[in-house]
This record gives structure tokens, sequence and C-alpha cells, in this order.
């Protein structure tokens, strides 16, 4: 494994382990380059409905809001956390009750603002579950 995918994957476990709610969710993720792949393992805490056995939406948009700002700490040179502005999730079907994965893409980035675009799978990517847009602050925003 190369330094920089070392000194990347370091850099992205400092972040999380200032993120609490990625300890409590089980956030996890695989780094390849500059490629991260969410994983947010199944557990039944985060079962929303019952009845059909889905995900809890808020599980799933916090955990592409999640996987946004990781990918983008990742690819910053940041040292503080990106602010949320605003953004967008879309459900396009139920989320069964197994793992879900995302992945994120910076698709802009300037000295204040980041904009990222980030879909969620289960069984295949083609088929995403959901999908978010969001904007995000950078640093102090100066």
């Amino acid at each position: 494994m190369s330094e920089d995918i070392l000194q990347r994957q370091k850099k992205l476990q400092d972040y999380l382990n200032r993120t609490p709610f990625a300890d409590f969710i089980g956030f996890k993720c695989e780094i390849m380059g500059d490629e991260m792949t969410a994983i947010l393992p199944f557990e039944e805490k985060i079962i929303g409905n019952p009845s059909i056995r889905a995900l809890h939406g808020g599980a799933t948009g916090a955990f592409l809001e999640l996987t946004a700002m990781a990918q983008l700490f990742l690819l910053s040179d940041e040292v503080s956390l990106a602010k949320p502005i605003n953004l967008t999730i879309d459900y396009l079907r139920q989320a069964k009750a197994e793992n879900l994965y995302a992945r994120a893409t910076v698709t802009k980035q300037g000295r204040r603002i980041a904009n990222v675009h980030a879909e969620a799978w289960q069984s295949e990517r083609a088929r995403p579950v959901a999908t978010l847009s969001a904007h995000f602050l950078l640093g102090n925003g100066e």
C-alpha cells in the first residue's frame, strides 16, 4: 500500500474519530486512491419501519451527509470541518434491512464553497436508494 494512501486513510480516520455520530451508526469506509466507499453496516437500531423492514430515512440521509463530508475532508487541505450550507436528499426506493454503501464526488471546490454529490445503494450500484446534493462552507468562510 502506498504512503499516500496510508496518509489519506489516517487523515480520514482522525476525522471520523472526532465525529461521535460516525461511531454511533457504525460508519466505515474503504479508500482506494482518491475514491472512498462508505459502508453503513446494518443494525436493528436503524430500522425506521419494522413492518416492512426498511431503514430509517434519517439514518440514510445522515449517512449520505457524513459520506459527503468525509470525501470532502479526504480531498481537501482543510484542517477544520466543512459546514453544510444546504443539502437535498432524494429518496428513490426503499432501503432494505441490509448494508448500505455510498460514494461521494466533489463536483466543484472553491476557496469558500464546495459542491458535493453522493449516492447510496445496496445490492446494485446502478440502482441507488437515495442521492444527495449539497453545498458546504469550507474553513471559517473567509
